[in-house]
């Protein structure tokens, strides 16, 4: 089996372009060799910001030989009377690279059996991995120099061998070679004889070309620094990811600050330090932030006096301007910015942020009393929820809006609950992070969310498959776990019909509000549980109760008995109109209506829906028996209708559970 080693070498690549190449040349090479029939070990991508490279293993030196059986022309009109090959019969054979002895007829058809040689790897190499290349597709792709062929950088050198031999092939403008570069101050023009030599002899030249090894190494160096001070980390993924793909060597350098610049909200000074610098910010066991961080270079040395002083000058002047923002915008208390925002457009024609505020307040204390919560809290949270969108500190860092709010609600003395809700009441601030935890982060967070919601539908600005305005489709996820995640009985129709009340435009939009509900809920639940199951609980609006909902499609999904789906839908497929009348024990005729009859009076819902579904299947020979026994289409008139009077009482036992229609 051969080995094939695949680099083209670039300028510095974008760091957000890289993880999307690496898919897109896994998925091409794999497509390419089992389009081709090519057997393969394995496909592995690698990726620095100055290469991207590709080693394919356990390659089969050729495709495999195939035979195959070909048809052509009706026999005579391939052969004459004397048997002899016509015009037709000829080009078919020589088309097909035979003669007439390996020709033979059957069914009244000629054919021939042909053999196909398989192709060499290395010429199918050559011919596909170029086209495989310039497949790639980024953002910001353009032309470089006098090429037509549009790349994100330019592109330095290739790198083409299998085994120990050159694939010769040319990317855009270049040529390939079995020679690679390592770091920029480093070995340049290293000769790879074969594969397995690539990712060791790069090592030596300061490159760590496999990106998986360069972020492990990165949290190692990390942890290693933090350890020396007694500290913690607290990397994210987005950040760790970032930072692995703007280095080929790793080397973590230890930097500090003053520790005036810690009197600020520790958001700011770690939103100055991982979002703007890309630094490791240090915090104490305790999570208290220090002032020291750690930030990972692509050096090769160990001179580090200069590495600190510039990350120390560009990070005392961000911080600078947040020390002056902070002192500036707390001389006066959070209440006094919400006039302010009356200057401030939320969206055209659904009034100022101001306006927003006190929608907020009102559906607040809607959803309060919908709950039976009673805090004061709850109303001072929304009053002040938006505040902070008027400080100098926000306008300079909007990422960290609800944070500086909270912060500066406990300078200005208000109670630790308002504080809580006014940071949480933008959670989950994604869809893997953590829902608001206070009761007034939950109540004002739905508040704030319907009324984006609503309004972003009243406008006409429904979100399409290319468009989330105002990122509507976060906010009804973040309201969906809200609810869900702390068990909140509240009746989510009530409050789009509220928010809806409340907005300057009038408009008829909340069934459409419900069913954009209603589908994103299927969609987060999706991957739990089956997609019919869902939709089928759904017929029952989830919107009135979603954790009623989310218990009905649990119970729904350990549903594992044919005989009640096969009664229920039967029950179904008569009861195609309902009947208004009731039942009357009197014009009982058989047992078996008797017997359906008072089943159907004990299977009652005591709050718990696995129990109702197996009083549900507890009753299914009663039902059978009934369906055995009983003609429900009677002659007498008053019996039918008496007897579809049962099966509607029995239709909405079922009901109650999910639609068996759809399961």
């Amino acid at each position: 089996m051969s080995k094939y080693l695949f680099e083209v070498g670039v300028e510095e690549l974008p760091y957000k372009f890289i993880p999307m190449a690496i898919d897109q040349l896994n998925q091409g090479f794999e497509k390419f060799l089992n389009d081709n029939n090519i057997k393969f070990g394995n496909v592995k991508v690698m990726a620095t910001p100055r290469r991207l490279a590709v080693i394919v293993d356990g390659l089969a030196a050729s495709q495999p030989d195939v035979e195959k059986v070909v048809k052509g022309p009706i026999a005579k009109v391939a052969f004459d009377e004397q048997g002899n090959l016509t015009k037709a019969g000829e080009g078919f054979a020589n088309k097909n690279g035979v003669s007439k002895s390996d020709l033979y007829v059957e069914d009244n058809y000629v054919f021939a059996k042909i053999s196909i040689k398989g192709k060499n790897t290395k010429d199918l190499l050559q011919e596909n991995v170029p086209q495989i290349f310039s497949k790639l597709q980024g953002p910001h792709f353009m032309r470089w120099g006098a090429n037509d062929v549009k790349f994100s950088r330019p592109i330095r050198w290739v790198l083409s061998i299998l085994d120990s031999e050159e694939v010769p092939i040319r990317i855009i403008d270049k040529e390939s070679s079995n020679k690679t570069n390592g770091h920029r101050f480093s070995t340049q023009n290293i000769v790879i004889n074969n594969p397995d030599e690539y990712i060791g002899k790069l090592r030596d030249a300061k490159v760590i070309v496999d990106q998986d090894e360069r972020k492990a190494r990165i949290l190692e160096l990390t942890k290693i620094e933090a350890d020396k001070l007694n500290a913690v980390t607290k990397i994210s993924d987005d950040l760790l990811e970032e930072v692995t793909y703007i280095v080929e060597y790793p080397v973590a350098v230890t930097c500090d600050f003053d520790t005036a610049y810690l009197t600020i909200p520790q958001e700011v000074a770690v939103t100055v330090m991982e979002t703007h610098q890309r630094y490791f910010a240090l915090y104490e066991k305790s999570g208290k932030l220090i002032n020291k961080f750690v930030t990972i270079t692509n050096y090769i040395g160990n001179e580090f006096e200069n590495i600190k002083a510039g990350n120390l000058r560009v990070i005392k002047a961000r911080l600078d301007d947040a020390v002056f923002f902070f002192n500036e915008d707390t001389k006066k208390p959070l209440e006094s910015y919400v006039e302010s925002l009356k200057g401030m457009t939320f969206q055209k024609g659904m009034g100022s942020v101001y306006d927003k505020t006190q929608r907020i307040i009102n559906l607040s204390e809607k959803i309060s009393s919908y709950l039976g919560i009673n805090k004061p809290s709850v109303k001072r949270t929304a009053e002040l929820c938006k505040a902070d969108l008027a400080t100098n500190l926000v306008f300079e860092f909007t990422e960290l809006q609800g944070f500086i709010g909270a912060d500066y609600a406990r300078v200005s003395g208000e109670e630790q609950g308002v504080q809580d809700g006014i940071r949480e009441h933008y959670f989950p601030l994604n869809a893997d992070s953590e829902t608001a935890q206070s009761i007034e982060g939950q109540i004002v967070g739905i508040a704030d969310k319907i009324d984006t919601i609503c309004a972003v539908f009243a406008a006409g600005k429904k979100p399409t498959g290319s468009s989330d305005p105002l990122g509507v489709r976060r906010a009804a996820l973040g309201i969906i776990k809200t609810i869900l995640e702390h068990n909140l009985k509240l009746d989510l129709s009530k409050v789009i019909e509220d928010a809806i009340a409340l907005l300057p435009v009038k408009a008829d939009i909340k069934s459409d509000v419900e069913e954009f509900f209603t589908q994103r809920l299927i969609i987060f639940l999706n991957s739990d549980y089956q997609k019919n199951i869902l939709e089928a609980c759904s017929s029952k609006n989830p919107c009135k109760d979603l954790c009623d909902y989310l218990s009905r499609v649990k119970a729904t999904a350990n549903l594992n008995n044919e005989k009640l789906l096969e009664n229920a839908n039967r029950v179904l497929r008569i009861l195609k109109d309902d009947t208004s009348v009731s039942v009357n024990e009197a014009l009982f005729v058989e047992q078996a209506e008797k017997d359906l009859f008072k089943s159907i009076q004990e299977v009652k819902f005591a709050g718990n829906y696995e129990q109702y579904l197996n009083d549900l299947t507890s009753i299914n020979a009663t039902v059978t028996k009934f369906f055995d026994d009983v003609l429900v289409m009677d002659k007498d008139e008053k019996i039918k209708n008496n007897r579809l009077a049962l099966l509607k009482d029995l239709k909405e036992k079922y009901a109650l559970l999910t639609d068996f229609s759809k399961l």
